[in-house]
């Protein structure tokens, strides 16, 4: 495999494992009654995720300028899908040590009131020690004992087409410009068209709805054991809307096809 692939797909898996981890950053911000610094501390994986979007699309892209003549192009990108999708799958599993460990550092940033601080204690000898002793399963309990009757199935859903959009949407834009070389850097600009429709979900319905549950939690009108029902079907939704995506890689690239030979 060329290392310019296998470079995408580790980045694509730390993309997707924080991604993955973010839907449990509201749980910990209910335990600790520390949203905002919850928040905050989490910002510094944030960083990281976006920085390995900065170096994938043109890592990838690169890739593809390479190798336009190549007939595996199609099956590159799928496979690309299909390791975001384990990687989440994997990010779901990591939540539980995750709490743990993310619980402590908002209560040592609480403290310390600073990131370099908090970062030094995190590799020190005491705090690798604690993160070997916060390494934990998922319970299966967390999903027998979910009670679809309090899940928000309208946006579970839209954050599944959400999920899938985002994982298609700087993928479809490079493979349409392999397909119509001519328009391939039109193609390209034109991620927007994907993003934009997940960013309008996960903006308008998503968070809007996520807000207000964990602000009910803080104030007793929703019971903490609902919100994680719900926060293990977000991310159980996560995780199928990124498989899903590979059904849609094909229509999102057509989409991109079109217009770039309309405007």
């Amino acid at each position: 495999m060329d290392i310019q692939i296998v470079i995408v797909i580790i980045l694509n898996s730390i993309i997707s494992i924080i991604g993955t981890l973010a839907y449990s950053v509201r749980l910990v911000g209910v335990r600790t009654g520390k949203i905002a610094i919850t928040y905050s501390v989490f910002n510094i994986l944030s960083l990281i995720s976006r920085l390995a979007i900065t170096f994938q699309v043109p890592i990838l892209t690169k890739y593809v300028e390479h190798n336009l003549q190549a007939d595996n192009i199609y099956y590159v990108f799928n496979l690309i899908i299909l390791a975001s999708g384990a990687a989440t799958v994997a990010g779901a599993f990591l939540i539980p040590t995750f709490q743990r460990i993310f619980y402590k550092g908002v209560l040592r940033f609480s403290i310390d009131k600073s990131i370099p601080k908090l970062l030094m204690h995190s590799f020190s000898k005491t705090g690798i020690h604690y993160m070997k002793e916060c390494i934990a399963v998922p319970m299966s309990t967390n999903i027998t004992k979910i009670r679809v009757k309090s899940l928000p199935i309208k946006i579970i859903i839209f954050n599944m087409i959400a999920v899938s959009l985002l994982t298609v949407g700087s993928l479809a834009p490079i493979y349409a410009g392999s397909l119509i070389q001519e328009l391939r850097a039109t193609c390209i600009t034109l991620s927007s068209i994907i993003n934009g429709t997940a960013t309008v979900l996960m903006s308008i319905f998503i968070d809007p709805q996520l807000s207000v549950m964990t602000d009910e939690v803080m104030e007793g009108k929703c019971s903490e054991e609902d919100f994680r029902s719900c926060v293990v079907a977000m991310v159980g939704s996560k995780c199928v809307g990124t498989f899903a995506a590979l059904t849609l890689l094909i229509p999102a690239t057509s989409l991109i096809i079109y217009v770039a030979r309309i405007i």
